[in-house]
């Protein structure tokens, strides 16, 4: 307790939790066609191929729409930023409840649902920017802990669903964005970390392989994160024939898993080291994920094994962002928008290979062992580049250096020193 009050005080508590309502509440919009895939699916007779290629599609725009959100965030603030994203989602919610009556218009009304998907990098900057960099990782794991939205469109959609019509769902989803809206206006503050650089400054880290090695192995715990939560309701309810509302609070039991182990993520980084824990988080990824493909006749089983691999991947997603901003300390929001934006691109690999797998194979296996494979790889990856990371930016496994030590070499400028001129006689 002594600790968690110390915490609260190193930083501006009221604006984490701003963060982390609006991204929960922007992360429970952005699946919501996830959410009532089932009913959608059943109301245009989609096929395998179809249902997945519908649950990428939000997945997909919210990932392209995040870096442009991030760098707006750097010129008008990010809390103004989040104001203005949170409007737009209420009108794009609108839409969905007066105009969506085709399959075509489920995929645009998707496309909309990415201006929610966009949140991720502001919402992660703006909770964590109050805080000192050792605190920084259980920061990012509280305000990223609002993927917790996924347990929110999983548990309450179906039955509103039900019970109302699954386009009704998005006009109620609307009225719901208010709350989010109101409190950032009122709890909210700009943290004092604000960046003013050049456009050019801003994209620099898009050219560096730090970026890229930081936003592959995101594809991974994001990207596995998002793509397998919008996923599983279409899959309960295909392979076990459960109920549309039983696949939804089976879905439940998983993501909320993920979402409370972020935190735990984050923490456990900070003392242990981001490298370390992600290595054991992609190792339990592709252990889970084999397992999950062979166990497509136990309901029971597969469920355990969705919790522990999600669990797995909420971990992973706070122990990438606790390595963010030892990385990138100048320009933490950018860059955790271009890694999300990347990161949330590979959320759209795994529906669709489900999808295709289906519909070719007549099984779901070939879908997660694709996966399993790319988490194997970032791995070997990951195992690598760490031998430059912890020579340069970070101590060994990634904890965050100590104030008494020099700037690391990757992220500190380069000072050139020029001898004086000798006056001629």
């Amino acid at each position: 307790m002594t600790s968690f009050k110390t915490f609260a005080r190193a930083g501006h508590w009221p604006t984490l939790a701003a963060s982390f309502l609006y991204f929960d509440f922007c992360f429970a919009i952005w699946v919501l066609n996830g959410a009532m895939g089932p009913f959608i699916s059943e109301t245009y007779g989609l096929s395998a191929a179809q249902k997945g290629f519908m649950v990428s599609v939000p997945i997909l725009a919210g990932a392209l729409m995040r870096f442009p959100l991030g760098v707006l965030a750097q010129y008008i603030g990010r809390k103004n930023a989040a104001m203005v994203e949170m409007t737009l989602v209420i009108a794009a919610l609108l839409f969905g409840f007066l105009f969506v009556d085709s399959y075509d218009g489920v995929l645009a009304m998707g496309v909309l649902l990415g201006i929610a998907g966009a949140s991720f990098g502001v919402a992660l900057s703006l909770g964590s920017g109050w805080y000192p960099p050792k605190y920084k990782g259980l920061a990012m794991g509280i305000a990223g802990a609002g993927n917790s939205g996924t347990v929110l469109a999983v548990l309450f959609a179906p039955p509103l669903a039900t019970a109302y019509g699954w386009q009704t769902v998005y006009g109620l989803a609307a009225a719901t964005m208010l709350l989010p809206l109101a409190v950032m206006w009122f709890a909210a503050k700009e943290p004092p970390d604000r960046e003013h650089q050049t456009f050019r400054e801003h994209i620099s880290c898009l050219f560096e392989k730090d970026g890229w090695a930081f936003s592959l192995i995101y594809v991974v715990t994001f990207g596995g994160f998002i793509g397998l939560a919008s996923f599983l309701p279409t899959y309960f309810y295909d392979q076990f024939k459960v109920t549309k509302i039983e696949a939804g609070q089976l879905t439940m039991l998983a993501t909320l898993m993920g979402s409370a182990v972020r935190v735990l993520g984050g923490w456990l980084s900070d003392r242990i080291g981001g490298v370390n824990t992600l290595s054991g988080v992609l190792l339990a990824v592709a252990l889970t994920l084999t397992a999950c493909g062979f166990a497509g006749t136990s309901l029971a089983g597969t469920t355990l094994l969705f919790m522990l691999c999600f669990a797995a991947l909420g971990a992973g997603n706070g122990a990438l962002f606790q390595l963010v901003p030892l990385r990138w300390p100048l320009t933490t929001a950018v860059a955790g928008s271009m890694i999300g934006e990347v990161g949330a691109l590979g959320g759209g690999f795994l529906p669709n290979a489900m999808g295709l797998s289906k519909q070719f194979t007549g099984s779901y296996l070939g879908g997660f062992l694709a996966f399993t494979v790319l988490a194997l790889a970032m791995l070997l990856m990951l195992r690598i580049v760490q031998i430059r990371w912890t020579r340069t930016w970070a101590e060994k496994g990634g904890r965050a250096r100590t104030g008494a030590e020099p700037a690391p070499a990757a992220v500190a400028p380069r000072v050139t020193r020029v001898a004086p001129r000798r006056r001629r006689a």
